[in-house]
């Protein structure tokens, strides 16, 4: 079997996630072998769940701005692999989606990542892939992670998470998109090439 197979059939069979496969629902990342750049995220929402299409919302539509590739792209290109921290929805909370399962990108990233031996860039969206992936403290400020992100260049580029319950956010840091998008699509396009 090939490997990649055998950590997607793994993952429906790990007893975390066992309820998730009894439904019929399948973990949800897009892996490959000649990927550059690795999209981490939090975990499918559900309308990603349900249409099986992770960033299918208008936070992707944003996301997909931001990096400046269309959607074809986004979709078509081995070039992108996308690894959130849960591969499941994990349901709905007060204020959104609940975060991510404790515990669960410590199982399966390394594991996949093992099998993307050309990225080059990884992006993170969202305050718990900053965090998680930068080794910060939860007290850690992900505006002034993102504010600063050169410091993490060129293997990690922070990024607000593009849901629209951040316009306030882009409202209050207006920066952001004219100083800092542009030098992502700098870095992306280099490496989509």
């Amino acid at each position: 079997m090939d490997k990649l197979k055998e950590i997607f059939e793994a993952i429906k069979a790990d007893p975390q996630n066992i309820n998730y496969t009894k439904e019929g629902i399948e973990p949800l990342y897009s892996v490959h072998k000649e990927a550059k750049i690795c999209i981490i995220g939090q975990a499918p929402g559900i309308r990603a769940q349900e249409s099986r299409l992770f960033w299918n919302d208008p936070s992707g539509e944003r996301l997909r701005d931001w990096l400046g590739i269309d959607r074809e792209t986004f979709y078509q290109s081995n070039k992108i692999s996308i690894l959130p921290l849960d591969f499941y929805f994990p349901g709905k909370g007060k204020s959104g989606d609940l975060p991510p399962r404790k515990g669960f990108a410590e199982k399966w990233h390394e594991q996949l990542l093992q099998q993307m031996p050309e990225i080059e860039l990884f992006v993170l969206v969202g305050s718990y892939a900053i965090k998680y992936y930068l080794n910060l403290k939860s007290s850690a400020k992900t505006t002034e992670v993102i504010r600063d992100f050169e410091k993490y260049l060129p293997k990690y580029f922070p990024l607000i998470h593009p849901s629209p319950r951040n316009n306030i956010w882009l409202a209050k840091n207006p920066w952001f998109e004219p100083q800092l998008v542009p030098e992502l699509q700098k870095r992306i396009a280099q490496l989509m090439k």
